[in-house]
């Protein structure tokens, strides 16, 4: 923890260092689709989905084309190495990454450069960053690992433009999410022993209050499920991992 971190209120501060600690240790292997981010590379196609469609409806941009976010403003909070980031880049924003760990920054701005890209990557708390005004704020499986998930809401919420859009998705806390995502998934090898903590899950109920109190309007989720023959895609199921926009009020 930084000490610009370590100098916020701790009703303000949302870093987990345990949490930081685990993912900048597999900061080397993000970019390994055959890695301990394996996982993360099925899912981010069924996200880009989900956002794209998103971006289409909220700025009434062509799905035809290819830069629907140029000359916009993009933010994803809790970036990891960049799975989401360099995506958001080649649609045409100006990206911002903001990562708790440092060597998934570094990890992350290394790949960006090798691919010519232009992302500008931070670590630290997102709520000492100082950063508003974002036409798009993404944090995609981060509010499970936060320490204060009320308060990382709210500094999403004021890093969004006021007539900006808001994706947000996690894990549901359920009995199947426990088997499949927790005690499966990571005996498996699927991803890495550690990585979730089942209790910390949030509902889709519980996102729609914490959303509500940080000012937002949270949009109707769509479900991220797993079947032996789709693999991951988007459902109406929301048992197992739910996405959702979300806007200021």
């Amino acid at each position: 923890m930084d000490n610009a971190t370590a100098s916020l209120p701790a009703s303000r501060a949302t870093i987990d260092p345990k949490e930081a600690a685990h993912f900048g240790a597999l900061a080397a292997e993000w970019w390994d689709p055959k890695g301990s981010s394996a996982m993360l590379h099925k899912l981010n196609p069924v996200r880009l989905g989900f956002i794209r469609e998103a971006i289409d409806g909220h700025f009434g941009t062509d799905s035809r084309g290819l830069r629907p976010l140029a000359g916009k403003r993009a933010l994803d909070a809790g970036c990891g190495a960049g799975l989401l980031c360099e995506p958001l880049a080649r649609m045409g924003a100006a990206v911002t990454g903001v990562d708790a760990a440092p060597e998934n920054a570094a990890a992350a701005r290394a790949h960006a450069e090798a691919g010519g890209l232009a992302i500008d990557y931070r670590a630290g708390e997102l709520g000492s960053l100082g950063l508003t005004d974002y036409d798009l704020v993404c944090s995609l499986e981060v509010i499970e690992h936060v320490t204060d998930k009320a308060a990382f809401i709210g500094d999403l919420s004021a890093a969004l433009a006021d007539d900006g859009l808001m994706i947000l998705s996690c894990p549901n806390r359920t009995a199947r999410s426990r088997v499949l995502l927790v005690e499966a998934a990571e005996r498996l090898g699927q991803v890495p022993r550690g990585t979730h903590e089942w209790s910390q899950f949030v509902t889709p109920e519980e996102l729609r209050e914490l959303a509500d109190g940080a000012g937002l309007e949270l949009g109707m989720p769509r479900g991220i499920a797993w079947s032996p023959l789709k693999g991951l895609h988007l459902s109406d199921d929301l048992a197992l991992n739910f996405i959702a926009t979300a806007r200021k009020k």
